[in-house]
């Protein structure tokens, strides 16, 4: 397989004509060639026939490359009793250099069947589930191609992302979840949720424990599932953006800014080198806020409530700057299509200030004994595991896994940085630690920044459609959000519609992780071992 630069990938025709270098910014060319501005992914796709699709991904990851996506399209017909195109696209990535590869897939519209890659990767398993769920693709060959997020009261024959769906018809009859059973003396199960008494989302969670011992648990959820792809289709990409933001409400710039990535990609739009500092502002900001958030709640799992109290604070004193700098505590509004807006930007002596006060926060809880003790060794996910799974984020780093989609696939060049800190125990004090020490990196990030930035609109001008006469342009966003990294995917019509967006958040990776790491844990820490991994249940649900 030869990885040649496409410009845009041979599954979509090409977008427009990048802007000229006055669009980069007033320094433009001559900020490009000093490397702020990085090389562009080299990216290409491969037309592939089902029966080499396994051999196809088997030498994608065996060169390293990491699956980022899959995407089932269902076109519409083009005649009046035509069944339509189901197409497939997996996204494969690599970096550096940011490599990005997609296999492009077309299927029997009457049995749209697909060989499972369930033996080649575990997130492709979900994929190919996910994929039944919506689009009626058999993963032939699955080893458990049952149910993912269709809950047992969804209609047998109904697959709502087809372009011949239809409205829902009535409930079908009741399926129970086949929750493995495990047996033997003192063996007994604890459900919890999906509602929970908490002020947190639903999900359940079923437990079989010896004593206190966790032997197995098993998460259950999609109670979220609110067909968020869905609600983008046929809509201008502006219009939807809000609908981007709150994919997961705490992260409303990271899913804003792999959208805007993804739709600028498919209009060939080229963002000036401020907006880009910009974003990057804004994604750090988020990043802080959050992570002091994960501190003191897992303080406060293991009693701590005054360091709690503190980081609750520190949070809010965040959030206030937030709704200073965009007019909004979440930062909604300040990644915009084209570029970002700032209507104000902290100062470095309150980066300086909100460093000394989470550094005191981190000092004052490793070095109380009760909390120290809590955390170390509780839920440990191996390095292999992590890899396994295809986990991301805080919760691979703290495993000894160095991604980060900042250095792999970068948007904009900071030499140096980002730092991207690593543990590796994968217990709860590793992904404690990870937060502590991605407030540093974050804050070094904020520093180099500042300086560079003003209040401002930084907008690139945005073309009403994609150039030329094609059926459909595609572009993909992938950032690193404070919980890892996340991945859109869009194609537009030739008239500049959405007709297909595919979002990827990172906890659609990260949820099958907690039920390893709980293995041997005790009852007691389930809560803290969750909260280590606070994975976000709308991001996975969609």
């Amino acid at each position: 397989m030869t990885i040649s630069h496409l410009g845009m990938d041979a599954g979509c025709p090409a977008p427009a004509a990048t802007l000229p270098a006055t669009a980069a910014g007033p320094a433009g060319a001559a900020d490009a060639a000093a490397g702020s501005v990085p090389v562009p992914a080299v990216r290409t796709a491969i037309p592939t026939a089902p029966g080499d699709l396994h051999g196809e991904v088997a030498a994608l990851l065996a060169k390293g490359y990491r699956l980022a996506l899959v995407a089932a399209h269902h076109d519409a017909p083009a005649t009046a009793g035509g069944r339509g195109q189901i197409r497939l696209v997996y996204l494969f990535v690599s970096g550096l250099p940011d490599t990005r590869v997609e296999l492009h897939v077309e299927l029997d519209p009457d049995d749209p069947a697909v060989p499972s890659l369930a033996d080649l990767s575990f997130p492709a398993s979900r994929f190919e589930r996910e994929m039944h769920d919506l689009y009626a693709v058999r993963p032939v060959g699955h080893p458990l191609a049952r149910r993912l997020l269709r809950h047992r009261h969804w209609p047998h024959r109904w697959y709502p992302m087809r372009a011949d769906a239809g409205p829902p018809p009535p409930f079908g009859p009741a399926e129970p979840f086949p929750f493995v059973t495990v047996e033997g003396p003192g063996v007994y199960e604890i459900p919890v949720g999906p509602v929970h008494a908490g002020l947190i989302e639903p999900g359940h969670f079923r437990f079989w424990v010896v004593g206190e011992t966790i032997l197995k648990m098993k998460a259950r959820l999609w109670y979220l599932h609110r067909g968020a792809e869905k609600l983008f289709e046929g809509q201008p990409p502006a219009a939807k953006l809000p609908l981007a933001e709150r994919i997961s409400g705490d992260t409303a710039v990271g899913h804003a800014l792999a959208y805007c990535l993804a739709v600028e990609e498919a209009l060939g739009v080229e963002v000036g080198l401020t907006a880009r500092r910009a974003r990057a502002l804004l994604l750090e900001l988020e990043r802080l806020h959050n992570h002091v958030s994960d501190i003191g709640l897992l303080c406060n799992d293991v009693g701590h409530g005054v360091l709690h109290a503190h980081a609750g604070r520190l949070r809010e004193r965040l959030l206030r700057l937030n709704a200073r700098i965009t007019g909004h505590r979440l930062l909604r509004g300040g990644v915009q299509l084209g570029g970002a807006r700032l209507a104000s930007l902290p100062t470095a002596d309150e980066l300086a200030s909100i460093a000394a006060d989470a550094a005191d926060i981190v000092t004052l809880a490793l070095r109380n004994g009760m909390v120290r003790d809590r955390l170390t060794g509780t839920a440990v996910l191996t390095r292999q595991a992590a890899l396994d799974l295809g986990t991301l984020g805080y919760v691979a780093r703290a495993s000894g896994l160095p991604y980060d989609a900042r250095v792999a696939h970068p948007f904009l060049n900071l030499p140096g940085l980002p730092r991207v800190p690593t543990h590796p125990d994968g217990d709860v004090l590793g992904r404690f630690l990870i937060r502590a020490d991605e407030i540093d990196a974050s804050i070094e990030m904020l520093r180099v920044l500042l300086p560079t930035l003003a209040p401002g609109e930084y907008l690139a001008p945005l073309p009403p459609e994609p150039a030329g006469t094609a059926d459909r342009a595609c572009g993909v966003g992938i950032v690193e959000g404070w919980r890892g990294t996340i991945t859109h995917r869009v194609e537009l019509t030739s008239d500049g519609a959405l007709s297909r967006v595919k979002i990827v958040d990172p906890s659609f990776f990260n949820w099958p992780a907690l039920p390893v790491a709980l293995a041997n844990t005790i009852v007691p820490d389930f809560p803290l071992a969750n909260k280590s991994f606070n994975q976000s249940y709308a991001g996975n649900d969609l």
